[in-house]
């Protein structure tokens, strides 16, 4: 797909970005160039293949879910101008 001059300042616009006048002609081939390799890349038959979410076909490993301190909330909240039912209460500000 050829990219115009006009379709880079349209979208230099919409993204309000600033494009020297000396880059626009670079900028202008390497957008064609992109959009050349996805129209290559469409091209490619896919029929068979499961979509996948990593390449590496690797899960996470999680750590177990244990408390490891205790519950300090009170001493925390001593300080604290003012709370309520174990919330901190703070001024409003919005209206």
């Amino acid at each position: 797909m050829k990219v115009t001059r006009d379709v880079v300042e349209k979208i230099a616009e919409l993204a309000q970005l600033q494009i020297p006048d000396g880059e626009l002609e670079s900028m202008t081939e390497k957008m064609s160039r992109v959009l050349d390799l996805v129209e290559e890349m469409q091209s490619a038959d896919t029929t068979g293949i499961e979509p996948m979410a990593n390449p590496l076909d690797a899960t996470q490993l999680l750590r177990p879910d244990v408390i490891t301190e205790e519950n300090q909330r009170d001493l925390y909240q001593e300080i604290a101008p003012e709370t309520k039912d174990g919330l901190y209460l703070v001024p409003k500000v919005i209206d």
